[in-house]
């Protein structure tokens, strides 16, 4: 019988800590599947947030580090200029690059430090108990928004990508999603794309994901699912924000 599908190489055969219904172990095999069909499992180390993710370096068979909360753009570049021969990754959370480390996140896109980073966009704090972040939608409840983010008082959501769209150095931006089969393909050729970006050394590359958190939204998984479709995708519009890489760009 002809094997259809296997895990990744890229992925160590271990069970993840994430809850049921999380996305994170989605985003995961397509960053394992990416890097390893590039044959980069040699050559690539991947730097992990504080938060959801702070256990990824225990699922992925390519090299790793830990940064403190919100640093890994810093610890990237550092990385990156010393090894400029590897492929390096952020893979952080909305917390953790939205929050404190926006500083650094913006600065690394800035300069066009030559690394890609997956930014995973759930609309919350998950690791900490769900608290309210800096992309949770207007009106969704939080622990400490327990009537709806009030737009009054904390202001509007960020849409990330957009931002990190207008800086210069940044040269290759797109959302994705992973609520559906489609979206998950869709979401699997962003990210190969953002990793053939850097290995072309043209720039910093960024994909944005929204991801279910069916714990801390207080959903099913199914209907976490939905409301990624139906509530975030209306909020933060899939697809690509900029692509110099093209003719004409």
């Amino acid at each position: 019988m002809s094997v259809v599908f296997e895990r990744s190489k890229g992925l160590t055969d271990v069970k993840t800590h994430y809850c049921p219904g999380c996305s994170h172990g989605i985003v995961h095999r397509l960053l394992a599947e990416s890097v390893e069909e590039m044959g980069k499992l040699e050559d690539t180390i991947c730097i992990s947030p504080v938060g959801c993710a702070v256990l990824a370096l225990d699922y992925f068979e390519f090299d790793g580090i830990q940064a403190a909360h919100g640093r890994a753009p810093a610890t990237a570049t550092g990385i990156k200029r010393v090894h400029p021969d590897k492929t390096v990754i952020t893979y952080q959370g909305d917390g953790d690059l939205a929050s404190i480390g926006m500083c650094e996140i913006v600065h690394a896109a800035a300069r066009g430090e030559k690394i890609t980073t997956i930014f995973i966009n759930n609309g919350i704090y998950g690791m900490t108990g769900g608290q309210m972040a800096p992309t949770t939608l207007p009106g969704m409840k939080a622990t400490t928004a327990q009537l709806g983010r009030e737009v009054s008082l904390n202001g509007y959501p960020i849409r990330v990508a957009e931002l990190i769209a207008t800086l210069d150095g940044a040269k290759y931006v797109e959302r994705v999603a992973v609520d559906s089969p489609a979206d998950v393909i869709k979401a699997k050729a962003a990210i190969k794309k953002a990793l053939e970006v850097q290995e072309a050394g043209l720039g910093f590359s960024f994909v944005e994901v929204l991801c279910a958190c069916p714990t801390n939204w207080g959903k099913t998984p199914v209907d976490a699912l939905k409301f990624v479709k139906d509530e975030m995708i209306p909020y933060y519009p899939l697809g690509v924000k900029k692509d110099t890489t093209k003719e004409g760009q």
